[in-house]
């Protein structure tokens, strides 16, 4: 029985040294630099959308405000 679990610890952890070896911590930090750097993505999207909303609502206020004064003038 315990030579079975030498055995199955032993291929665990050479399986982890061989990952290890292979890169995987380093795709690991790779795949964190890109999370954080597609989070930063979304936050500058949704900046960018707000102001897009702002600018479309100040340019119906204007338009709306224009055609008040044009009819003011008419009248």
């Amino acid at each position: 029985m315990q030579s079975s679990v030498f055995v199955n610890s032993l291929a665990v952890f050479t399986a982890a040294a061989l990952l290890g070896g292979c890169g995987l911590a380093e795709t690991s930090a790779v795949a964190a630099s890109e999370a954080a750097a597609a989070a930063e993505q979304v936050k500058q999207g949704k900046e960018l959308e707000a102001k897009v909303q702002r600018d479309i609502e100040a340019a119906q206020k204007t338009a709306a405000d224009q055609r008040t004064a044009a009819e003011d003038q008419g009248q």
